[in-house]
């Protein structure tokens, strides 16, 4: 947990307050194993009190995530520059975090902790398929690897190829009574 984003949400004084913190991999692995290896970004969370029970969130990261390639699963360094924006409203006796950008908590809480919020808002910043940029830049030796075992493959020293074609003696038979 990081000390420095748990906001004290009835004692906060009004107006806008900035909180600076330096994140690496440990912040983003702790509840469950991410892809993240390593990490080095910087987050600023300005917090404005609005209101006796209405906040405004910005969170601002910039660094670099390191996540494996999907092709050669060798370390791939992303950049990662997010800003979010997030109303906080104290009311009720329940939590609803189902809007986009309004999170409603309990009146009698004291404390939120934002850093599940800033977590998420880093690795939504990460793209679905991450890969390097050309296939130059991955580990070839994995690429071959790859290459050896893609579905049309023919391994070298399988008995049932034929000799002459390289091709599978089964395939022909039915391409045979195929053309009959």
């Amino acid at each position: 947990m990081v000390e420095a984003l748990m906001l004290k949400l009835k004692t906060l004084p009004f107006g806008t307050h900035a909180i600076e913190c330096h994140l690496d991999e440990s912040f983003f692995n702790i509840d469950e194993l991410s892809e993240v290896r390593r990490a080095d970004v910087d987050v600023t969370l300005e917090v404005t009190r609005k209101s006796e029970n209405t906040y405004h969130l910005e969170i601002n990261c910039n660094g670099t995530v390191t996540i494996p390639c999907d092709r050669c699963l060798d370390d791939l360094d992303l950049p990662v520059e997010e800003n979010y924006c997030l109303n906080v409203e104290q009311m009720g006796t329940e939590l609803d975090d189902t809007g986009d950008e309004l999170l409603i908590v309990p009146s009698d809480w004291r404390e939120l902790d934002t850093a599940p919020i800033v977590r998420d808002t880093v690795l939504l910043a990460i793209p679905m398929t991450h890969c390097h940029e050309s296939e130059d830049d991955c580990n070839p030796d994995m690429l071959d690897a790859l290459d050896s075992h893609l579905a049309g493959a023919v391994p070298d020293d399988d008995d049932t190829q034929s000799e002459t074609t390289g091709t599978d003696p089964r395939w022909e038979a039915l391409k045979k009574l195929k053309e009959q």
